[in-house]
């Protein structure tokens, strides 16, 4: 759920045409001409609201994947790049629309999806990837995480946990209920979930449309007992994040977040954010954008000085998704802690940015100090042959990057 902003351009309503004058020997004036039948409006929530109606920006829109998984012999991987040192592989295909990913204690990787209604299990059996539909019936169940035996599954509006979930892939649980106080809203409503040093769930819910105020209930990071009792938002203004992580060091949150769109092909910025206070931060949403740009429409009368500005900026519509802290052992020492982060590519630029997984490097005051490709490939001739979409240190140290649009789990490892 990479990135952009742009301005909502509405459409105005054509002038209704005048009413007729009286005519020569007449007392009654002509019939009036038909109203020129208004431009449809575009619902706030819709992906395209704000986009120019004429121009190269008319042609833009959201990228729709294959129908089906690409076969494992038909998947890109001759064209992706890896740094030195490093060999990138097929994890497992044949997982449709594959989102957010988890390990569980014994291995197995849970993947989410967004567009389909299932939640899977990918275990190696003698070497090979076996793929299972372990929960199916559910509405955009974007966000999983392991543990302690159990599964926690977001879909839209509800958050499942299915217990002991890996001594029973072959007859899964029932699952049970953790919370359901959720909007039911589409846009930017699928979730990523995680659960912190803490102990506890947090949860997002992202703005209800590409700019507009948010109700009090939106643009929010929430956290909960495992249970979904004592809930508290700790971060507002947050449009659409789709990954976070904790740092080693600090245990501080750390998020990716999508900027606005339609305001311009080069800003604004996604986003890297750091929780320092919670319950006490506001991270500019919708009235600042990248720290530094007051939103055209709901900027005035604001100064970005009010809000919690970014520690790094991601790229203009790059779709910065799923992240991760480097804390395996298997990398080089110069990837220790530093921040993977999976963007998603944009769809509303001309000339396409991200479609790649970067290292981000922090500096001993925890701000990017520079952004780094790391997977790169996904773009071929300014068309996607894939999109990343999570990161996931596996229990090895390799790293585990998803694919939605070919429905495929790849793995990236090192050594020399």
């Amino acid at each position: 759920m990479l990135v952009g902003l742009l301005l909502p351009l509405g459409g105005a309503l054509a002038q209704q045409a005048p009413s007729g004058t009286p005519t020569p020997g007449s007392a009654e004036p002509a019939a009036p001409k038909p109203a020129v039948a208004p431009a449809p409006a575009q619902d706030r929530g819709s992906a395209l609201y704000g986009r120019p109606e004429g121009g190269e920006a008319a042609k833009l829109a959201p990228i729709a994947g294959p129908p089906i998984p690409t076969a494992a012999a038909r998947l890109p991987l001759d064209k992706l790049k890896v740094p030195d040192g490093f060999k990138i592989e097929v994890f497992a295909s044949g997982v449709a629309n594959a989102r957010s990913i988890a390990q569980g204690d014994k291995g197995t990787v849970f993947v989410g999806t967004r567009s389909l209604d299932r939640v899977y299990a990918v275990r190696q059996v003698d070497g090979k990837p076996v793929v299972k539909v372990i929960a199916s019936g559910l509405h955009r169940p974007n966000g999983v995480v392991f543990h302690k035996g159990a599964l926690y599954v977001a879909e839209l509006s509800k958050i499942w946990r299915f217990d002991d979930i890996e001594n029973n892939l072959e007859t899964p649980p029932k699952p049970v209920l953790v919370y359901d106080d959720l909007p039911k809203d589409e846009a930017h409503g699928w979730k990523f979930i995680a659960i912190g040093p803490d102990e506890k769930l947090y949860v997002p819910v992202g703005a209800p449309g590409n700019i507009l105020i948010p109700p009090d209930t939106h643009a929010q990071i929430r956290r909960m007992d495992l249970d979904g009792k004592n809930v508290e938002v700790v971060a507002r203004g947050v449009r659409n994040t789709v990954g976070f992580d904790w740092n080693p060091g600090t245990k501080q949150l750390t998020f990716t977040d999508n900027g606005r769109d339609w305001v311009s092909e080069d800003i604004p910025n996604d986003e890297l954010n750091v929780l320092a206070e919670p319950g006490k931060q506001h991270f500019g949403y919708p009235y600042c954008h990248q720290g530094n740009f007051t939103d055209p429409e709901y900027g005035w009368g604001r100064s970005c000085a009010e809000f919690t500005a970014p520690v790094g900026l991601l790229g203009p519509h790059s779709a910065a998704l799923g992240m991760r802290f480097y804390t395996g052992a298997q990398f080089p020492a110069e990837y220790r802690n530093a921040v993977l982060i999976a963007r998603h590519g944009s769809w509303n630029k001309t000339q396409k940015t991200g479609g790649d997984v970067v290292v981000a490097k922090l500096g001993s005051d925890g701000r990017v100090v520079s952004l780094e490709p790391f997977l790169t490939g996904f773009l071929q001739d300014n068309r996607y042959v894939g999109r990343p979409v999570d990161v996931l240190v596996a229990q090895d140290g390799a790293l585990l990057i998803s694919d939605d649009f070919n429905g495929a789990i790849y793995r990236v490892s090192y050594g020399r």
